[in-house]
Parts: C-alpha cells; structure tokens; sequence
C-alpha cells in the first residue's frame, strides 16, 4: 500500500521507457477492442439540417453601435433557440415520430448555431431513415413558426430564415470509427501505466 502512494521515483521513469515495444502493442489491441466495440455496438446515425438564418443587421439598426448591434442578436438568437426547444414543436414531433418529449430533448436532437449563419439541427437514430426525417422536419417546423411569430410581431420582421439543407440530408454516425480507436487506444495506455507503475517487479517475477 505505502508503495502505490509513495512519490514517482527515476526507476519508475526507466520502466515507463523501457516498456515501449509493450506501449505499441497495447495501444493496437485498445484500437482493435474499440473498433470491434463500434462495429459490435455502432453508435446511431446522425442527420444535419440546416437553417441560414440573416438578422439584416445594417436594416434594423442601421445607426446604432457595436453594443446594440450585440445586444440584438443575443436577443433575437436567444428567442429563436426558444422557439426551436419549445413545446409547440416538440410536442408536434412527438406525435409524428412516436418519441417521448423528454426523449427528443435529451437523446434524438441537438441544435448547433452561431449568432447568425448557419444553424444546424441534429437527429440521432438507429435508422438512417428516420433521423433524416426527423431532422428534416424539426428544421422545417422551426423555419415556419419562426416566420409565424415575425407576422405578429414577436420577432423582428428584418430576420430573414431559409431552409438551405432540409432533404436529402447527410448522414454519419454520431460517433466516428476514429473515436472509438483512439478511446480504446488511450483507455487501454493508462490501464497500463498504473499495472507497469504500481505492480512490484519482485511481484511480477513472484508469479
């Protein structure tokens, strides 16, 4: 016991070196055990669509300053992201797809957005199909109540939105096979470090 919190020594250093051929071999087989995890249990699809959102900045403050400018977007950002979350929405695709409300909110979508340009909205499935739907039709939803709430008034009526990428969509898996190796690679280097750290040599040649 003393010896696994006794502090790092220059032999402790030498052994790390020395083990290098051992460092190579085991990041391979973390690689293979992590690509044989995803192939095994693959991560599911995921599905981007895409929303060019234009806040028309120069029309609706033309002569304000940089901190107005800021305080706009931030405001109208945060209220179309509302409106992308909301209950409206997410009870409408619950009842086309069949997913609980807490389940597209935690699990099935995630929206990435800056100020301005492209928002991308994700869908996760085990069928390519349907997370192609499902992305499909929450970026579609999102562009016609957005534009419902500019005609009464709730949004600024210089925001401009298009739905640029709605069919068709790309799909990949939300976890790349690259991920995976490098996981296993890097898991199976630290199990190793603490086994060649704080096992004994005397231990070792013990058995």
């Amino acid at each position: 016991m003393n010896y696994i919190f006794s502090s790092p020594s220059l032999d402790d250093l030498i052994r790390l070196l020395k083990a290098w051929r051992f460092w190579m071999l085991g990041a391979m087989l973390g690689a293979l055990l992590g690509a044989a995890v995803y192939f095994v249990v693959p991560p599911p699809f995921r599905a981007k669509a895409t929303v060019n959102v234009d806040f028309n900045l120069e029309e609706a403050l033309p002569t304000d300053t940089d901190r107005q400018h800021f305080y706009y977007l931030e405001r109208e950002s945060r209220k179309l992201e509302e409106i992308a979350w909301s209950d409206d929405l997410m009870n409408q695709l619950s009842s086309e797809f069949g997913f609980s409300v807490e389940e597209l909110r935690g699990e099935k979508l995630q929206l990435s957005q800056p100020a301005e340009a492209g928002w991308h909205f994700y869908a996760d499935d085990a069928d390519p199909q349907t997370a192609d739907a499902l992305a499909s039709a929450w970026s579609t939803a999102f562009v016609s109540e957005v534009q419902a709430q500019i005609e009464s008034g709730n949004i600024n009526e210089f925001v401009k939105l298009e739905a640029t990428q709605a069919k068709n969509l790309p799909k990949e898996r939300s976890i790349p096979l690259s991920g995976y190796l490098l996981a296993g690679a890097v898991g199976f280097l630290i199990v190793a470090v603490f086994a060649v750290l704080f096992v004994k040599p005397k231990q070792l040649g013990r058995r």
